[in-house]
């Protein structure tokens, strides 16, 4: 199924929202035990030696998120092109059947696997992964190293170590926090409407413009049956993830990364605000050295949202890297 979306002109608000430069189709593809939303940017006529271009988006955030970054794109890189970029299960638009009480990390990886045998069942892609999406980007270009031509990682740092003495308060933490979902206490708050939504996306980021706020609140939130705008997230995703990141496993994947690789890092250091002296960015580069290919390079004036922050910077990083 493929349909356009425009924005609803019901919701308009008193100042204009950001209008994209290059418009895009929706499409739901069946993945394993649900359906998986598609946001795809194709040309006229499409290139058949050129690369899909696979976008896979951050924790909480949405394929929408990519706009300004395809509209930066140059029209020589973009002619011919397709390029996709898809809302993980329990985003945006990608939701489970039934309702789910927790999501697990390898079920992003068979999800990824299973949309690229549909998107390029025939040839490796050229991947990019932000945040959360850069991490599961990073374990599948291992996993599946035949799968994936290059690979651009957006803040995609991985976690800090942890040591098997952590896992029976970290099982009690996820239980105790099931019994607090079943419970209601494990949901997201409602907001009064699309502007209060917009608020919410630049008090998280300093750096958004209001008519890119508002133009990304339509796409992050809708509206329920009451009028209320709900972040299109399952709550589910709050709760703490059983099992302990294990640094040697996900150090074996970096090492068998074949794709050329780019790690595209923020100037305002995410990494050391997070985790506060638990894990660095020298400890990230250290990791980085078990990738065979790998350049880094740093995005100026951009926080964690960098995609949003500087997207033509990105833009023309991608670009280059991708020629």
């Amino acid at each position: 199924m493929t349909t356009h979306n425009p924005i609803d002109q019901s919701t308009a608000t008193t100042q204009t929202p950001y209008q994209p430069r290059r418009q895009w189709q929706s499409q739901m593809l069946p993945v394993r035990n649900m359906h998986y939303h598609l946001r795809h940017w194709e040309p006229a006529q499409i290139n058949p030696d050129l690369p899909v271009l696979v976008l896979a988006h951050g924790w909480m955030d949405v394929a929408a998120s990519y706009q300004f970054v395809v509209d930066a794109f140059s029209e020589a890189f973009a002619q011919g092109r397709r390029i996709v970029a898809h809302d993980w299960r329990g985003f945006g638009l990608s939701r489970t059947a039934q309702p789910c009480d927790s999501y697990y990390f390898t079920d992003y990886l068979a999800d990824l696997d299973m949309l690229l045998e549909q998107i390029s069942p025939d040839r490796p892609v050229d991947l990019v992964g932000h945040s959360m999406g850069g991490n599961i980007s990073c374990m599948y270009a291992g996993a599946r190293a035949e799968r994936i031509r290059r690979f651009v990682n957006l803040e995609g740092f991985g976690m800090p170590e942890t040591a098997a003495s952590q896992a029976p308060k970290r099982l009690a933490q996820w239980m105790d926090e099931l019994r607090e979902q079943r419970a209601g206490g494990m949901t997201l708050a409602p907001y009064a409407s699309v502007e209060a939504v917009a608020d919410r996306l630049q008090k998280t980021n300093r750096r958004l413009p209001r008519d890119k706020a508002l133009w990304l609140a339509h796409h992050w939130a809708a509206p329920d049956e009451q009028g209320h705008w709900r972040i299109l997230g399952d709550a589910s995703h709050k709760i703490t993830n059983p099992y302990l990141y294990r640094v040697d496993e996900a150090l074996a994947c970096l090492a068998s990364i074949t794709a050329p690789t780019l790690s595209v890092e923020a100037s305002d250091d995410s990494l050391g605000q997070w985790h506060k002296g638990r894990y660095s960015l020298a400890e990230y580069h250290e990791r980085l050295t078990h990738i065979p290919q790998c350049e880094i390079a740093v995005v100026h004036d951009a926080g964690h949202m960098l995609h949003h922050d500087q997207p033509k910077a990105v833009a023309k990083l991608i670009e280059d890297f991708l020629r």
